[in-house]
């Protein structure tokens, strides 16, 4: 799929992937060139029409067979990742298992999810009626994929518009697009044919000119909010569907299972170095325990090894870039000038970012406010239940929340009155399962992920109405 990314583009510059920990060269890439989208869309357009003539069952075993063909060379994908991306070893090889499990559960989408028969006849007047309605493709999916998860970010947008018979324009992060070029590799050789899946790679002047063609349906993008916002402005008359980041918290009641707790909030906070958008952001902790859980978690949260990814028993990484080192760095010199304490961290090397713990940080600072997306916890203690679901809906925008209780009648009053597209109970904020749905609330909440439910976004209703008329 690089040949037939290169082969649509003339004249154009090369895009060079870097590992972030190392700096070492991993590839190149041809950069697509915005004046190129016109051929993209013809190569998109023919593409829409293969993908619709595929049978349902021809779809479901394409996906089958590219997850099967994943797991066979899994440790290559799972170096990959780390290769570009900079996540650890470990988190890697998970991210590639839930690759896998997308894939597998698009194809059970492309079987099952057909239509439904419509009862006419409940409906006075229409007794001589009978019908259904279907599924069908939209044409046209334009995908933009981040960075923080390569591999499993882009089969969320591929496998269920594969699954729906669509055609998709991809655009992977440039920082790390060589996860997802072989992911394409791989669906072509499970026998999708080559011109459903169109790679595009370059920046915001390319994404522009896919976002606002006319012959695009529907934007399925994946990042942050001035990008979102810039796409929605551009788009003109389709669909959107847009993850736009979170800023998590998770509230800890004393009667909870404590050390659960504190397990559980270290590792929901530092995953994939805090480039999470359901990362652990905001830990609220009840009064009591306070004292104990800050104490705890800053002593888990300094023996984490902070270093080279493709060690086993490294538990941090680095961060995709310096830029977004200097960037979380900034946010916490902010909050220690506004009168944030400093628990631990907060020494930046290169791409490397060690875990840091703030308390005391006000609700006017941006790291409170905002998505640090970083390895950058904030400890906030509270009285009552009420108190913390008023601090935990303090922000804008919000994807997943967390409580930590062993009483079933707080669980149940978070889990209503959180503002939030997930509550994770006796979980952190950052667990997410590839079926369910998954997506945000509030300010840019558009649509949701998670297979079925980005599937049926990725598809249309057709009505057909059979009107038997009896003749004498």
């Amino acid at each position: 799929m690089m040949q037939n990314a290169a082969r649509a583009n003339t004249e154009a510059e090369s895009i060079i992937v870097r590992d972030p920990y190392s700096g070492a060269h991993l590839g190149t890439v041809v950069e697509t060139r915005a004046d190129s989208v016109p051929g993209l869309i013809d190569r998109a357009r023919n593409g829409a029409r293969v993908a619709r003539a595929l049978p349902r069952h021809q779809r479901s075993a394409i996906l089958e067979k590219a997850a099967s063909l994943i797991a066979v060379d899994k440790d290559d994908f799972a170096v990959l990742i780390v290769r570009e991306a900079g996540k650890t070893i470990t988190q890697a090889r998970k991210e590639v298992t839930r690759c896998i499990n997308t894939l597998k559960l698009s194809a059970d989408e492309a079987k099952r999810n057909a239509g439904e028969v419509i009862p006419f006849d409940s409906y006075a007047g229409s007794e001589s009626r009978q019908g259904w309605y279907t599924r069908e493709p939209l044409g046209i999916i334009a995908a933009i994929t981040p960075y923080n998860d390569p591999l499993n970010l882009v089969a969320h947008k591929l496998g269920p518009a594969i699954a729906g018979g669509n055609s998709i324009l991809l655009k992977p992060s440039e920082l790390t697009p060589l996860s997802a070029i072989k992911l394409v590799d791989t669906l072509v050789a499970a026998g999708l044919p080559e011109e459903v899946i169109t790679v595009a790679i370059g920046g915001a002047e390319l994404g522009k000119a896919l976002v606002s063609a006319k012959d695009v349906r529907m934007i399925s993008f994946t990042g942050g909010f001035a990008t979102g916002e810039a796409i929605s402005k551009v788009a003109g008359i389709k669909k959107l569907a847009m993850d736009l980041g979170g800023n998590a918290p998770v509230i800890v009641m004393e009667d909870s299972d404590f050390a659960a707790a504190v397990e559980g909030c270290v590792s929901g906070a530092y995953w994939a170095a805090g480039q999470n958008c359901i990362g652990t952001q905001r830990i609220l902790i009840q009064r009591p325990i306070y004292e104990r859980f800050r104490d705890e978690f800053v002593a888990k949260t300094l023996k984490l090894k902070t270093g080279n990814p493709l060690d086993t028993d490294t538990d941090v990484g680095p961060m995709i870039t310096e830029k977004a080192v200097g960037r979380a760095s900034a946010m916490v010199d902010r909050a220690i000038q506004a009168g944030a304490t400093l628990l631990c961290g907060h020494q930046p090397s290169g791409n490397l970012y060690p875990p840091t713990v703030l308390e005391n940080v006000p609700a006017t600072c941006d790291a409170w406010s905002e998505e640090v997306f970083a390895p950058i916890v904030i400890l906030e203690p509270f009285d009552d239940i009420s108190d913390a679901i008023d601090l935990a809906n303090s922000p804008e925008y919000s994807l997943h929340a967390g409580i930590f209780t062993n009483d079933l009648e707080d669980a149940l009053d978070a889990a209503d009155r959180i503002e939030a597209g997930g509550v994770m109970i006796n979980d952190s904020s950052d667990y997410r399962f590839d079926a369910m749905p998954f997506g945000g609330f509030k300010y840019g909440s558009m649509g949701r992920e998670g297979v079925r439910f980005a599937y049926e976004d990725m598809t249309q209703p057709k009505v057909v109405c059979i009107n038997r008329l009896k003749h004498s």
